[in-house]
């Protein structure tokens, strides 16, 4: 179990540290005797220091599997090698612009179970991840209705699941996603962290996997949430001047003294939004008239326009 490849990356490492004590608890004897786990917390500790996706050289880990260019990946590939494990599970997060398919609510929780080839065959590996995926996602059910996405299986070698299910071994890849009005995924943490316990369950007992088509039955995640949609918006944009808008805003995480700071950044505006708002704001009258300068992936830096976004939305 490897978490925070991607250093910005965190829910997955707080559910290992919820999941440990759990593990090594007398009442999960039976776990211990059944199972051995390495654990990597960090892969990229200094990502995770300065709250990147990047390690210190600026390499996306996930996409160095072929390369092998950095130290962390060797040292994860020379783990594999050394360990010969039995499953691997890869272990990230991801925005709040998934849905668990389009029109569905947030994706809380998404899997995959990665490709092997282009052909994205089923292979053996491959097959028993998706079994054990459809399980504990089974297990999750009544937690999350409708709310647990498939992760994109396009092949990409460069990605260490991939890779990994290349060479045989069964991997699922976690992806700790949103829960409404939980920014901070103390939520989701709590659910990935039963995704953790559902999963060795199933192993534990030695539970008929379920089939390849339970798995396919999850909705496929998709791109389908702005974090905010503020209506009634005057925009310019160039040299025109446009009334009575929709503007779509994500939110960019930025560390700022050791805290994770949530900045409005400028996505779409228009009549309508072909995507939906965790949070739909419609501006009160005196801000509506003030033009807001459109710049895509732009913060918002007005001060009575940001003022009335935290008055209506309590991140903390």
């Amino acid at each position: 179990l490897w978490s925070q490849m991607h250093g910005n990356e965190t829910t997955t490492t707080k559910a290992l540290m919820d999941f440990i004590p759990w593990f090594l608890d007398q009442a999960q004897v039976a776990y211990r005797k059944a199972f051995r786990l390495t654990i990597i917390l960090q892969l990229n500790p200094d990502g995770a220091q300065h709250y990147t996706r990047v390690n210190a050289n600026g390499v996306d880990l996930n996409r160095d599997a072929i390369n092998l260019s950095q130290p962390e990946s060797q040292l994860l590939l020379k783990l594999y090698n050394s360990i010969q494990p039995d499953l691997c599970l890869n272990l990230h997060g991801q925005r709040t612009l998934y849905a668990a398919g389009l029109g569905g609510p947030s994706a809380s929780l998404s899997f995959l179970a990665p490709a092997a080839n282009e052909e994205r065959e089923i292979t053996s590996a491959r097959a028993e991840a998706m079994g054990l995926i459809a399980a504990l996602t089974a297990a999750l059910s009544n937690d999350l209705p409708e709310a647990i996405g498939r992760y994109d299986d396009t092949f990409n070698p460069n990605c260490v699941g991939d890779t990994f299910t290349q060479l045989g071994t069964p991997t699922i890849l976690f992806e700790a996603g949103h829960v409404a009005k939980d920014y901070q995924r103390e939520k989701t943490r709590r659910y990935v962290f039963k995704a953790y316990c559902a999963l060795f369950e199933a192993l534990l007992n030695n539970a008929k996997y379920f089939e390849v088509e339970h798995y396919f039955s999850l909705p496929q995640n998709s791109i389908d949430f702005y974090d905010i949609i503020l209506e009634g918006v005057t925009v310019q944009n160039h040299d025109a001047i446009i009334k009575n808008q929709k503007l779509g805003l994500s939110f960019r995480e930025v560390l700022k003294d050791s805290q994770i700071e949530f900045h409005p950044e400028m996505k779409a505006f228009g009549d309508n939004l072909q995507m939906r708002g965790h949070h739909n704001l419609m501006l009160p009258s005196e801000i509506q008239s003030k033009p807001i300068n459109f710049q895509n992936n732009e913060l918002i830096k007005d001060f009575h326009l940001l003022n009335f976004i935290w008055s209506k939305i309590k991140i903390n």
